[in-house]
């Protein structure tokens, strides 16, 4: 079973939807990273559920971190986090225990696990899941923005409703980052929103598509072949619930034009080698060329739907219907945006310590402190 991601900054994640605790284990972290309680709190907060376009659950999450972190530092041994789970109401999935969820995992997870997982909620396929990624992201985002590296993602459409166009991104992203519902465009927003309140009212569900920059990462990050930047970003974005399909700059936009329209050609500014345009994503052969790297996430709608649907039973192998009953989201993509950010930062700080040294993302020793204490 696979549910470590990296090579020299690991994430190990663990628990289930109604289990006591979900967590992880963040595993290659350099000591003296600095422990910021109030920013991991806020991350959180953006993926909790918000109003009539998302769940009536609500959790807490009150996490604790149990080990790997002494006098607000980092130890540089693994560190481990627990978030409990405290509004479960595993009573409206007994009813339906063998019919399996159209657009979920539950017919795979049978198949594979051979009826002895935890089914309830989704079980380890989650959503829920996502909380130990945005708290282990968080302490990943707080030490790359001390090197100068940041993440932003908008809603870059959803419900049939565009946002507007990434232009200035580094003020764009620091106003990204403080929004529940991450548009540039606030009244593109408001349009999203009644998408979304209307498809709740119907029963159903929407997705969109997100966009994601990363601002500050040097050229020359990245692995040919197998560990390409476009390759370990997509396989941890992959990991996310949702998420059906990735693209790398205007990736699919180019196979409708010429080379002569795609490549970005380069110029020297300030001494600095730059491109004119970043068709590509900031990235060349699987590298990083200095460029922000941009990439899109195609959100599918939430696979939980007040609407009958035809299913079969996994246990009596019959045709059913199934008819949801419980607390569902009609869309997700607001509340995926700042998992997708905290995936990305785990992703780009593996590529980042396998290319400088896992003490890459220490931050610098504070005047006068002891380095080195027997």
């Amino acid at each position: 079973m696979k549910n470590t991601f990296g090579n020299n900054l690991c994430l190990t994640l663990f628990g289930e939807s109604h289990g006591e605790y979900i967590g992880g284990v963040l595993d290659g972290l350099a000591p003296g990273i600095a422990i910021d309680d109030d920013y991991i709190r806020s991350q959180l907060c953006l993926r909790r559920p918000a109003g009539k376009i998302s769940t009536a659950r609500q959790e807490a999450d009150e996490y604790r971190i149990v080990s790997g972190v002494f006098e607000g530092k980092t130890t540089g041994t693994p560190l481990t986090i627990l978030i409990p789970n405290t509004a479960q109401h595993s009573k409206d999935y007994s009813a339906t225990r063998a019919l399996a969820r159209p657009g979920h995992a539950d017919y795979t997870a049978y198949e594979k696990y051979h009826g002895y997982e935890d089914y309830r909620g989704g079980g380890h396929f989650s959503g829920r899941v996502t909380a130990a990624l945005v708290a282990a992201g968080a302490i990943v985002l707080s030490a790359l923005k001390q090197k100068g590296i940041v993440i932003g993602t908008h809603i870059a459409s959803c419900g049939g409703i565009e946002d507007s166009n990434f232009e200035n991104l580094s003020a764009e992203i620091a106003a990204l980052n403080t929004k529940n519902f991450a548009v540039i465009d606030d009244d593109k927003g408001a349009e999203m929103r009644a998408q979304i309140e209307a498809a709740a009212a119907d029963g159903d569900s929407v997705g969109g598509v997100l966009q994601t920059a990363i601002l500050g990462v040097p050229a020359g990050v990245g692995e040919p072949w197998f560990d390409t930047v476009e390759g370990v970003l997509s396989h941890a974005l992959f990991s996310i619930p949702a998420i059906k399909g990735v693209q790398f700059g205007d990736a699919f936009a180019m196979v409708n034009g010429r080379g002569s329209d795609y490549n970005d050609s380069y110029y020297i500014s300030d001494e600095e080698i730059k491109t004119a345009t970043n068709h590509n994503g900031g990235v060349n052969g699987g590298i990083t060329n200095g460029m922000p790297i941009l990439f899109s996430c195609a959100v599918k709608p939430t696979p939980s739907i007040f609407k009958a649907q035809n299913t079969v039973d996994i246990f009596n192998k019959t045709d059913a219907v199934l008819e949801l009953k419980g607390r569902h989201d009609p869309a997700i993509i607001h509340r995926a945006r700042v998992v997708v950010d905290s995936v990305a930062a785990l992703a780009i700080a593996d590529l980042l310590v396998t290319r400088f040294g896992t003490d890459w993302l220490r931050l610098p020793l504070v005047k006068g402190a002891v380095d080195n204490v027997d």
